[in-house]
């Protein structure tokens, strides 16, 4: 279960990709957040922490709804998506602490939400990294884990290897480079039940419907804003001009005129002492 099929360094290569990461924004991290933050329901004056933070579309929102009498932990391995959020944030949240770090090593606790969008595809291991996060909720506190749906992101990540150098393409595992999701955990059954063995109760979990229009420059935003950079990753110029121009062809010919970014949603609660 602690297998993924996702891009390697995928973590890394957000913090290569600050810039294009943050011109998504609009169009994919803050809508993906905000549905999943509706779900959370953040309160006021709650404790909360962030994993994964990025550049803080979800820490953000949740920071406002807690309120100045609350207190949000907002965590990332990047210093550069952490400056961003920094940098949105500004000085009017002063429940809102940023912090760079593994977030699967973080040690403070008893939190009243722990929240997860989009993150736990960059842990070594998925299984032990989620259960961390969960261990770090207070008893009866709630726990919101969003993952990509099963086809998200598809045919994306296919096209690109294709477009890539002959040489570029030999190194990869393409089997590996899928659109990332969880194993086993791809549907909003699949991954209740996966949380509930993690140990969380009372799952509740369902599929948020997304899709995006693409225009050429928004399908190469996704592959410079994403993980899937990691693909791309060390090429020269000469060579990513290359890839871009098979991507975009590639898509032409398939008609592909739409991305799915459909996600799931997960809230439990962490049991009660006993």
């Amino acid at each position: 279960m602690g297998d993924t099929t996702t891009v390697p360094d995928f973590a890394e290569e957000f913090a290569r990709a600050a810039s294009s990461f943050a011109e998504l924004d609009e169009v994919l991290w803050n809508p993906i957040s905000m549905a999943a933050v509706g779900r959370s329901h953040p309160q006021f004056d709650e404790r909360v922490l962030d994993a994964c933070c990025g550049d803080g579309a979800s820490a953000l929102p949740t920071a406002e709804l807690v309120g100045v009498g609350g207190h949000v932990d907002a965590v990332d391995r990047a210093e550069t998506m952490i400056a961003l959020a920094r940098e949105r944030a500004g000085e009017r949240m002063p429940q809102l602490h940023l912090h760079v770090g593994d977030v699967t090593e973080w040690k403070p606790g008893d939190y009243d939400l722990v929240q997860c969008v989009l993150g736990i595809f960059s842990f070594p291991d998925i299984e032990a990294g989620t259960r961390h996060l969960i261990e770090r909720a207070r008893p009866g506190g709630r726990v919101m884990v969003t993952v990509w749906a099963r086809g998200a992101l598809e045919p994306l990540p296919e096209l690109l290897v294709a477009a890539l150098p002959d040489e570029r393409r030999a190194e990869l595992d393409t089997d590996e480079l899928q659109a990332p999701t969880v194993e086993h955990a791809e549907t909003p059954g699949t991954l209740a039940h996966w949380l509930t063995e993690l140990g969380l109760v009372d799952v509740r979990a369902e599929q948020v419907q997304r899709h995006l229009d693409l225009t050429p420059d928004v399908a190469w935003l996704l592959v410079l804003g994403t993980g899937f950079r990691a693909i791309v990753s060390g090429l020269e110029d000469a060579e990513l001009d290359g890839v871009r121009e098979r991507f975009l062809a590639a898509l032409a010919e398939r008609e592909v005129a739409a991305v799915d970014l459909s996600t799931l949603i997960a809230v439990g609660r962490r049991p009660e002492a006993e």
